[in-house]
């Protein structure tokens, strides 16, 4: 495992500094894409020049907020430094958004809004420059209240606002934007649920068997097989979408060819591993350090292929738009500096601003591990897979989310069931003359035992002792519980998330209703 130690705190005027640096470094960066924009297109389009300086803003406002997820729980066990883990993100992310961003991308996402009922070309680009400027600066506030929000929510937001000040309530698909509110649901709970099951599966598998570096050199390369089945999938199914169109038959096949591949590599390579390593928990976790690290890189070149679109499809749109003098239709080309751009600014986001929201994701949550992150990851792209073939709607940074909570609070219910069981085998020896003696041989031998074992303990001792008197009051009990929850799960970041992601869409849709009332003041005569 890759060893860090805590960086010292930055002095007030370090960070005064820092945060002046990374200010300017932005403005720098969007300064130089103006410029680009100025002299490409001259005084031919100013409006344009202007929307690609938004553009930019966008697709680093992802690169700041929305990347987290895919790096932070690596980050957060330890697998991999921050400096290393933004130096994989923004190379597999910008990779992700050139090579699989794809020639066509939906610029009025899912059908947001209706662009047959704007008729005049102008009107239509001042519509998608406020839902650029909109989302971006949603993302923006998001990331400095430190709250993981759907980069795809805070555009649809801004395209649904920036619409229905331009033609109406009429205009909007309202549909969708119920498709879109089941996510808020749907996706939270399907990636907790999902990542709670596999946590509990590899519990059960390793970590509660008795020898556990056996249990690992057994289990492992199976996990680390059914990683790579699960991701091989998720990538064609999704990343690389736009380059080659297969079905669901023919990615899960080819997932599953390269998952036997892998695990019959990861076998040898596992048992050569195991030979030096620790038999305990932190030894285990060795094992999954390196899977991480593809994890993490394979996670972000997903999503570079599919949210750079978020950036730069309304930019496409604005491009389309003013080149040909016309509404465009629900799609439109994208221009290869387009996508660079988009790519670019993803970069730079994560960069200057994506270590507070990979430390919200990868620490400030739970306490996450290498055994834990690999949960983390693997039901991002289970969730992905299942519900794209059901036809669910999800938001892929709620799903990674979801998946974090989803291990806090199954570590809660382990923790507060353990402790029952302790409780329960105090009151067992109570009234045995034994008293303390007994408890403390008890627990010792308890505490050793693999876990078919624990219940066979627990079984028999239920059948020879008649439950006494309470070791501990029932209140107390309660407490007790309460303060393991507090630990493992900070309830003050689950509402802060949850809050954010409530609001994401009215927020972002409001300030592009202002911000296109705005231009449309500016612009008119």
């Amino acid at each position: 495992m890759t060893s860090q130690n805590p960086a010292p705190a930055a002095t007030a005027p370090e960070a005064s500094a820092l945060r002046l640096i990374r200010l300017a470094l932005a403005v720098l960066f969007m300064a130089a894409v103006s410029l680009f924009a100025v002299l490409r297109f001259g005084d031919a389009s100013l409006t344009l020049v202007v929307a690609t300086a938004f553009g930019a803003y966008m697709a680093m406002n992802i690169g700041a907020n929305d990347v987290a997820n895919n790096v932070g729980p690596a980050v957060g066990a330890r697998a991999i430094t921050m400096f290393r883990a933004i130096v994989i993100a923004a190379i597999f992310e910008a990779t992700g958004a050139i090579v699989a961003g794809g020639d066509v991308v939906t610029t009025i996402k899912g059908g947001i809004i209706d662009p047959t009922r704007i008729a005049d070309p102008q009107t239509f680009v001042w519509l998608m420059m406020a839902a650029l400027l909109a989302g971006a600066l949603w993302l923006n506030l998001a990331t400095m209240m430190g709250a993981p929000v759907s980069t795809t929510h805070s555009i649809v937001g801004g395209v649904l606002g920036a619409g229905i000040a331009a033609a109406g309530w009429d205009i909007a698909n309202w549909g969708t934007m119920g498709q879109i509110a089941m996510s808020w649901v749907i996706s939270p709970v399907f990636g907790g649920v999902i990542a709670a099951l596999i946590l509990y599966a590899i519990k059960r598998t390793i970590t509660y068997q008795g020898d556990l570096m056996e249990a690992a050199r057994r289990m492992v390369p199976v996990l680390l097989g059914f990683m790579a089945w699960a991701f091989s999938t998720y990538l064609l199914l999704k990343g690389l979408s736009q380059i080659i169109k297969v079905s669901f038959v023919v990615a899960t096949v080819n997932g599953a060819v390269v998952g036997i591949l892998v695990y019959l590599y990861t076998r040898q390579r596992v048992a050569q591993k195991s030979e030096w390593l620790s038999n305990d928990r932190e030894g285990v976790n060795r094992l999954f350090t390196a899977p991480l690290m593809f994890a993490a890189a394979l996670l972000s070149f997903a999503h570079g292929s599919n949210d750079v679109a978020n950036a730069v499809g309304p930019l496409a749109a604005i491009y389309d738009s003013l080149m040909h003098a016309s509404v465009g239709g629900a799609k439109a080309a994208v221009p290869p500096w387009i996508l660079a751009l988009g790519a670019l600014g993803l970069a730079v986001g994560l960069a200057l601003y994506g270590p507070r929201l990979i430390r919200t994701v990868g620490s400030e949550i739970t306490e996450i591990d290498p055994m834990r992150a690999y949960t983390i990851a693997m039901a991002a792209a289970i969730t992905v897979i299942v519900a794209s073939q059901l036809g669910l709607p999800i938001s892929t940074t709620h799903v990674a989310l979801g998946a974090v909570f989803g291990v806090g609070f199954l570590r809660e219910y382990l923790k507060a069931n353990y402790e029952r069981i302790i409780e329960e085998i105090k009151q067992h020896h109570a009234d045995q003359d034994s008293g303390h003696d007994a408890v403390e041989a008890f627990l010792q031998a308890f505490e050793a035992a693999p876990m078919p074992e624990k219940s066979r303990m627990l079984k028999e001792l239920k059948q020879q002792t008649r439950l006494g008197q309470g070791y501990i009051s029932k209140q107390e009990r309660k407490d007790l519980r309460k303060a393991h929850r507090k630990n493992l799960v900070k309830r003050s970041v689950l509402m802060r998330v949850i809050a954010a992601w409530i609001i994401t869409v009215p927020a972002s849709a409001l300030m592009a209703a202002v911000i296109y009332y705005a231009i449309r003041g500016a612009m008119l005569p």
